[in-house]
């Protein structure tokens, strides 16, 4: 499957909501139109460290990585975290969601960025085992309270 990887772009926002509104039902978490707006607002917004990175094929949106970087106590500079990966499921298995990795990886690398990490949920087993063929599991837990 040829694949074009790129920023989001204004004119994308149709296709990538498309594909949000999968991704949340994937896990079953809806959201407010207020949080969404929000998210694509941040993601074009020049002064902000998130970017959604777009998979086309053949001129279609086939998939997604939401990403930002910030500093790190752990390292001299920063580091990226994948927040949100998503691929359609017409395009499962074709190798769109490790071109999105791989996109994020070349982009860190070249920014200078020294890790990459993301979250996934534990069962699902299909980004799993994409997951593992990057790297181990570092056994963190990951604890999150709503304010």
């Amino acid at each position: 499957m040829a694949l074009e990887i790129r920023n989001a772009t204004p004119a994308d926002e149709p296709a990538w909501r498309a594909l949000w509104v999968q991704y949340l039902a994937f896990y079953q978490h809806p959201l407010s139109p207020e949080i969404t707006a929000n998210t694509w607002a941040r993601a074009l917004a020049a002064n902000s460290p998130m970017r959604i990175r777009l998979a086309f094929s053949d001129g279609l949106a086939v998939g997604f990585a939401v990403h930002l970087h910030h500093p790190s106590t752990w390292v001299i500079g920063d580091d990226c975290y994948l927040e949100d990966l998503f691929v359609d499921a017409s395009a499962r298995g074709m190798g769109v969601g490790r071109a999105l990795i791989d996109d994020l990886k070349a982009i860190a690398t070249a920014q200078g960025w020294h890790r990459l990490y993301w979250h996934t949920d534990e069962g699902n087993a299909a980004a799993r085992r994409l997951y593992d063929t990057y790297t181990a599991s570092d056994g963190h837990v990951r604890y999150r309270m709503t304010l």
